[in-house]
């Protein structure tokens, strides 16, 4: 055995409680601050993008123009993915971790910096859409380097556990974009909002992305990757082998996210905002708050969904999240339009225990879901499909259907529709709770993934 040899830990064998904190904080660190740029511009879609870049069409078309905007990135988030994961097969997971944050964070701080239509005409709205391009491709590859350094360190019996991490990045960034919104509301009130106040937690990311970057470049890289990295054994075209492969794994895999993701958008992608402040005349700060609270739900809940998919199975936990978030779909509009704020406040934390639960468990069972040499692009590419068939669109689709019919409770047809969507993806695959994630473990991985295949036994002593 070579030098090398001795010093690669496989994986599940990291004992030090030490280096597992740290591999976790860097996840939850990381996917934070990429998923607080992401929201803070979502939200500001919702809020003030239609009036600052796309007023000249008129406010109605202006909506749908700011929603849409958010939604291109997503048609980029596939090319993210390739770039994201044929380099994290090929030459390991922490690097791309890195560049994809700093990615994230340079679009994001130049959003800040933006002029608007008023000033710059025709070209603010398109520099506006490149930059959310940018973010798209970013958040493309960000989410698949971190999950697999989380859930490739981790003890089998606690992949869900560990891999919840970089799963509640995703709420604690809505958390601290939406607590950051409402802070700049209530310092720059009416139009000094409007003007300067949605500026600052745009140029607030460089701050981050300073921290974030420091925290990454301390973390080792994945086990699983430093093992096929000693026997030479990376993929050279691994984007290639996951669809000759993989291709329906990839599909149903995208299915099991479409749904949250759908539904998720409706508050992350800034369409309760716009709905409960222009639709319903709420004030901005309590709405602001009420998406906040409801992310601290979504935290929770995420992590409750990690630990329980360790005991029960990820599938079980996706089933039981899966059916309480398709109630949630079908109960937000008619609570939300009572018209109070403490509606809002609870139809959204009523969201947000589906949401978590049929998101805590997403990292560990992508993980264990494709073979090492083509993990990163697997997991990747799948979570961009899904994002594009769930939340690409979600808040303009919700925007047209108000704008058509007039109706918002017609928007809970869509929205229950897409957790069915998500229901169907998770009654088609196995728990693989234990599987080998290691090097030379494809057989064993093509065994047991889909429902009318009998499953091999698996066990969990190689990691």
């Amino acid at each position: 055995m070579s030098a090398a040899s001795r010093h690669l830990t496989p994986t599940g064998t990291i004992q030090s409680t030490t280096d597992r904190r740290r591999v976790a904080f860097a996840t939850v660190a990381g996917t934070t601050i990429e998923w607080y740029d992401y929201f803070t511009y979502a939200a500001a879609a919702g809020l003030v993008f239609g009036t600052l870049f796309f007023e000249p069409a008129g406010q109605g078309i202006a909506t749908i123009l700011a929603f849409a905007s958010v939604g291109i990135s997503f048609l980029f988030r596939p090319l993210g993915a390739f770039l994201a994961g044929h380099f994290g097969d090929k030459i390991g997971r922490k690097p791309v971790l890195v560049a994809t944050l700093v990615l994230m964070g340079a679009a994001t701080a130049l959003i800040g910096l933006l002029p608007t239509y008023a000033s710059a005409g025709v070209w603010a709205p398109i520099l506006l859409i490149v930059l959310r391009i940018i973010q798209g491709i970013s958040a493309g590859g960000e989410w698949g380097g971190a999950v697999l350094m989380a859930v490739e360190h981790a003890p089998a019996n606690r992949r869900g556990f560990f891999g919840s991490m970089p799963q509640i990045g995703v709420p604690i960034g809505l958390l601290l974009s939406s607590g950051m919104l409402q802070i700049m509301n209530a310092v720059f009130p009416g139009d000094a909002f409007l003007e300067w106040g949605w500026r600052i937690p745009f140029l607030f990311s460089i701050v981050l992305i300073a921290i974030g970057y420091w925290i990454r470049r301390g973390v080792e890289e994945s086990p699983v990757f430093a093992e096929i990295a000693e026997r030479r054994e990376q993929t050279k075209a691994p984007v290639a082998k996951l669809f000759a492969r993989y291709a329906p794994l990839v599909i149903l895999a995208a299915l099991v996210f479409a749904g949250n993701n759908a539904i998720g958008y409706m508050t992350t992608g800034g369409y309760i905002q716009n709905y409960g402040t222009t639709t319903l005349g709420l004030e901005r700060g309590p709405v602001l708050a009420a998406v906040t609270w409801s992310s601290v739900g979504w935290l929770v809940f995420t992590l409750v969904a990690g630990v329980l998919s360790d005991r029960v199975g990820r599938r079980t936990t996706y089933i039981i999240g899966y059916v309480l978030l398709g109630i949630g779909a079908a109960l937000v509009f008619p609570i939300v339009n009572i018209g109070e704020i403490w509606a809002v406040t609870v139809a959204l934390l009523l969201l947000s225990v589906g949401l978590g639960l049929t998101y805590g468990a997403q990292s560990a069972w992508y993980t264990e879901l494709f073979p090492s040499s083509v993990r990163f692009s697997g997991v990747s590419i799948a979570y961009a499909i899904g994002s594009i068939v769930g939340g690409a669109f979600s808040p303009t689709i919700a925007a047209w259907i108000l704008e058509a019919t007039g109706e918002a409770t017609n928007i809970t047809y869509y929205l229950v529709g897409m957790a069915v969507i998500g229901l169907v993806g998770t009654l088609l695959l196995r728990n693989r709770n234990g599987i080998n994630l290691r090097p030379g473990a494809e057989e064993e991985q093509r065994r047991g993934i889909y429902i009318w295949e009998r499953p091999e036994p698996v066990t969990s002593s190689r990691g």
